[in-house]
């Protein structure tokens, strides 16, 4: 849209499609000059999650089932009222929005393969703490007379 400086990468080559944004203005809340009761900065960004064509399948079922708590109707809605002007609310919903979805889509962890620590080092280990229990015990004064 109109000097904005989109496309917003969600990962890879696929993008934020400027068609599926709904935007929202508004008057932010807190304080302000003359020009505050005048001009809606405030903007509110809604993206239709569950019924989108532009991310791949996979991706949209992933993201459909983390977002589950912020979605409405499986759209999704971030809002941005940070700076005085609407323009850079813009940005920062976008950019906001691309990031969530970016984390929302991403791949699951590799499961964590358990490893036996081996034998040499845990037997070290135990060397060890039975030096310092000896050093210690050393050091009460029961023994002497």
């Amino acid at each position: 849209m109109d000097g904005m400086s989109g496309p917003y990468v969600i990962r890879g080559s696929v993008a934020l499609p400027e068609a599926e944004l709904a935007w929202r203005f508004s008057r932010s809340s807190g304080p302000g000059g003359q020009h505050v009761n005048t001009s809606d900065t405030q903007v509110e960004l809604r993206f239709d999650l569950a019924n989108t064509e532009s991310l791949p399948e996979v991706w949209k079922q992933r993201a459909l089932k983390r977002l589950a708590g912020r979605l409405v109707d499986g759209v999704v809605t971030v809002r941005a009222s940070e700076h005085r002007s609407q323009w850079r609310n813009r940005e920062a919903a976008a950019v906001r929005l691309a990031a969530l979805l970016a984390e929302a889509t991403a791949p699951p962890p590799k499961t964590r393969r358990p490893t036996r620590i081996p034998r040499g080092i845990n037997e070290r280990r135990l060397r060890e703490k039975k030096q310092r229990s000896e050093t210690k015990r050393g050091r009460s004064g029961r023994d002497w007379t």
